[in-house]
C-alpha cells in the first residue's frame, strides 16, 4: 500500500469526519433558527370590511396573520380579540419595513357582511391598511376556504353561537404557511406569534448571499424555533 493512498484515505475520512462533527454541533448547538415550511397557503378571494375585493395575491410580499372568529361571539371571542390587539400594536415594530397585515376572516357570513365588520372592525380598533376583516357572498365557498385551504374547523349551533377552538395561521410573501398556532393559552399564543415574527424577519433579512446557506441547513436539520 502506497504511501499516497493511505494520506488520500487518511484525508477523506478526516473530511467527512468534520462534516459529521459539523452536522452534529448544528443540531446540537443550532446557531440558526427558523420556523418550518408547513405548506402552501390557500388560493381565495373575499370581500373586505368596505366591500373590496381581497385576494391572496394581493398579499403576496406581505407577512400576514390570519385568524378566524364571528361578530357575535360573545366577549374577547376566547381571547382572540386582544390577542389581535397586541399583535397589531407591536407586529409593526417586529417587522420593520417588511410588510405585515392581520386578515380576520368571518365564521358567519350570512350575518357578518361588509357592512357589519367594519362597525366591528371600528369596535375593536382594527387600523385601517393593517387589520383586515373579511367575508365571501357564498357561505359554502367561505366554509371551503376556511375548513379545505386553512385547516380550520367550525359548526353552526342552533342557537345561533358557532363551535370552533381559536386558531391563527401565520403565512409569508412568497404564500408558505409559517406558523399554525391553536390549542394555547392567550399568554403563550401572544408572546409565541411575536416570537416567531421576529425569527421570520431574522430570516428574511439575513438569508443572502452565503448566510442562505446556513437558513436552508437550519431547515434541513430541523432547527425550529419553539
Amino acid at each position: 500500500m502506497s504511501k499516497t493512498f493511505v494520506w488520500v484515505t487518511r484525508g477523506i475520512y478526516t473530511f467527512f469526519g468534520l462534516v459529521f462533527v459539523g452536522v452534529v454541533a448544528f443540531k446540537v448547538f443550532q446557531p440558526v433558527q427558523v420556523l418550518p415550511r408547513v405548506r402552501l397557503g390557500p388560493g381565495y378571494w373575499l370581500l373586505d370590511q368596505d366591500g373590496q375585493r381581497l385576494t391572496n395575491e394581493d398579499m403576496r410580499g406581505t407577512v400576514v396573520l390570519y385568524s378566524f372568529l364571528y361578530t357575535r361571539c360573545p366577549g374577547d371571542c376566547y381571547g382572540i380579540v386582544p390577542t389581535l390587539q397586541r399583535i397589531q400594536a407591536e407586529g409593526p415594530r417586529i417587522m420593520g419595513d417588511i410588510p405585515f397585515a392581520i386578515v380576520t376572516i368571518t365564521l358567519d357570513p350570512e350575518h357578518d357582511t361588509p357592512e357589519v365588520l367594519k362597525a366591528y372592525a371600528q369596535q375593536v380598533g382594527a387600523q385601517p391598511g393593517l387589520w383586515y376583516f373579511a367575508t365571501h357572498p357564498d357561505p359554502k365557498r367561505l366554509k371551503l376556504i376556511i375548513g379545505a385551504g386553512f385547516g380550520v374547523w367550525y359548526e353552526p349551533q342552533p342557537d345561533g353561537s358557532i363551535l370552533f377552538a381559536p386558531r391563527y395561521v401565520l403565512v409569508d410573501g412568497w404564500g408558505i404557511v409559517r406558523g399554525d398556532y391553536k390549542y394555547r393559552t392567550l399568554a403563550s399564543t401572544q408572546e409565541r406569534i411575536l416570537r416567531h415574527l421576529g425569527v421570520l424577519v431574522e430570516e428574511i433579512q439575513n438569508s443572502q448571499g452565503s448566510a442562505r446557506l446556513a437558513y436552508e441547513a437550519a431547515h434541513f436539520f430541523l432547527c425550529y424555533a419553539p
